[in-house]
């Protein structure tokens, strides 16, 4: 499902058709109007790949499944699939309010769904009896990376008065997740110290 989703992403972006003959001026031009596409599609794929990431370290814990499991697995992929639609409509209304918004809004309602995800994952009776404490603390809170940058995007966005700018928040999900990583080594500290 995540390999189809990001396979969607490139779908949406169309080459420009030019007239045989066109100058190169005329090429570039139509390649720059492309630009939010591709800015989109770059975004979109990376965010879907660490999803795509963070779901093989998340599974490599469970030792079993359950129906609740399953439920929330299907609202995680829910929330991939629909990635290449808000990465569309985010392209075609690229410096509207309304676009950023719902694109930052589906990628933390993403980030929430995989929360669950992990939460169920790196729990009894799921987890696998063997797994490392301190691999079940950094897989759940490395988590709050998209989460964190997607508030920081939808706060902007809904209050800069170029909302396109407020997609650079998400430029801060990778230093979230360094910081949840540090987080998770002070948590594993501090667990050993106190046994």
């Amino acid at each position: 499902v995540f390999a189809i989703a990001i396979t969607l992403l490139v779908i949406e972006i169309h080459a420009p058709h030019l007239p045989y003959g066109a100058s190169a001026s005329a090429h570039l031009h139509a390649l720059g109007a492309l630009a939010p596409s591709l800015i989109g599609f770059v975004v979109s794929f990376f965010a879907i790949g660490a999803f795509w990431a963070g779901h093989h370290r998340m599974f490599t814990l469970a030792a079993t499944w359950s129906d609740g499991l399953v439920t929330a697995n299907l609202l995680l992929l829910l929330t991939i699939v629909a990635m290449p639609f808000f990465t569309a409509y985010l392209s075609a209304g690229y410096g509207s309010s309304i676009p950023v918004l719902c694109y930052t809004g589906w990628l933390l309602l993403a980030g929430l769904a995989n929360i669950r995800l992990q939460r169920m994952v790196t729990s009894s009776p799921v987890v696998s009896s063997d797994a490392d404490p301190a691999r079940i603390a950094t897989i759940r809170h490395r988590g709050l990376a998209v989460v964190l940058g997607a508030i920081c995007a939808l706060l902007l966005a809904a209050t800069l008065p170029a909302p396109s700018t407020a997609l650079f928040a998400l430029m801060t999900i990778p230093i979230w997740r360094r910081l949840s990583d540090r987080l998770s080594r002070r948590s594993e500290s501090e667990a050993v110290a106190t046994a």
